[in-house]
């Protein structure tokens, strides 16, 4: 435990509950402040009123404490709920079990679990020790980075829960379809030699004595860990949207981000994948990006391959996975985002 919140700890340890009350209390009142501090922020600065500097800089005062403020809320409760999800008992929960209902529940533990791509590595290892199988793994590290608290906050923060929902389905759609092909394409031989021949371990699930306080320690920890990590990325994303919020014509984007050109989903995803960012920098962009009239179906893509092909997470993957396993993942996942976007421009 961390001596820095120790003096927190103190006092919800002994009415966690009331804590609790008070702080959802607090956070919603000064969430009600955003928009009306926002203007009067921009009313008070040497700027014309209704200018594009105006418009940008409304966009960055009222959306970058808006995204802080519902990213920490929520990474704060879900890592009250990730103590409940360990690596051994994702590693336990996974094991033994068989592909297809198995790729269901391994894409869905991957919202819960606090995992990133820069955890493929060990998170890998462990589940190839544990017995479970390939297609069922790359369901759960499909998942895991791609439809996380960070993307759906934002998304609901940006964008409202329809969109947020429809992410939300969609990236699952996509870590089990894609988990599942794998998997059956046995691909085992094509894991790195030293992985393949690693002996197998038995994943037990542990045992579970933590406190409503101490579960407080880990929601706490979790906002210093992950707010700590993504806020420059999201500072960065939102000055982007800001600028492209206020100064991009209406309707710029359509020209190549619209429903109307066909080369406009494989190109939103290749324009992803060498990307070094993750959702916190990604989502203010798409949110300015449909604003000036790409298509929802076309960011969506992009906004994937961002988040799910990362070149980095590629790099790490190489360390455990073979070239024909890595294209493998890579045409198999790029396909089924490629799917999502004409079918979403297609309907929408």
């Amino acid at each position: 435990m961390s001596a820095v919140l120790a003096p927190l700890r103190r006092w919800p340890g002994q009415q966690p509950l009331l804590f609790l009350l008070l702080a959802a209390a607090a956070w919603f009142g000064l969430y009600q402040t955003l928009m009306p501090a926002a203007e009067a922020l921009v009313a008070a600065l040497p700027v014309e009123r209704d200018s594009h500097l105006s418009g940008a800089l409304l966009f960055f005062f009222y959306d970058m404490p808006k995204v802080l403020l519902l990213l920490s809320g929520i990474v704060f409760v879900m890592g009250m709920i990730n103590s409940y999800f360990t690596p051994e008992r994702t590693r336990a929960l996974l094991a033994g079990r068989t592909e297809g209902a198995a790729n269901v529940m391994a894409a869905s533990l991957g919202i819960v679990t606090p995992f990133c791509s820069c955890s493929a590595v060990p998170l890998f290892i462990g589940f190839v020790q544990a017995g479970v199988p390939l297609g069922v793994t790359f369901s759960f590290l499909i998942s895991a980075p791609m439809v996380n608290e960070v993307a759906l906050t934002l998304l609901f923060a940006m964008f409202g829960w329809n969109v947020a929902l429809l992410y939300l389905g969609l990236g699952l759609s996509v870590a089990i379809a894609a988990g599942w092909v794998i998997g059956r394409l046995k691909m085992e031989a094509y894991l790195e030699d030293w992985v393949r021949d690693m002996p197998h371990t038995a994943a037990t699930a542990g045992e579970d004595r933590l406190s409503l306080g101490e579960r407080l320690d880990s929601g706490f920890a979790s906002v210093r860990e992950i707010v700590g990590k993504v806020w420059p990325y999201i500072l960065g994303g939102i000055a982007i949207g800001a600028g492209i919020h206020g100064y991009v014509p209406e309707d710029f984007m359509a020209s190549f981000m619209g429903k109307d050109v066909w080369w406009a989903v494989p190109l939103a995803v290749v324009i992803g994948v060498p990307m070094y960012t993750n959702a916190a920098g990604v989502i203010p962009i798409v949110q300015a990006l449909l604003a000036k009239g790409a298509a929802l179906g076309t960011v969506l893509a992009f906004m994937m391959s961002v988040i799910a092909l990362s070149l980095p997470e590629m790099v790490i993957l190489r360390k455990v996975l073979k070239m024909r396993l890595i294209a493998t993942f890579v045409g198999v996942v790029a396909t089924g985002i490629l799917i999502v976007g004409y079918v979403f421009n297609a309907v929408l």
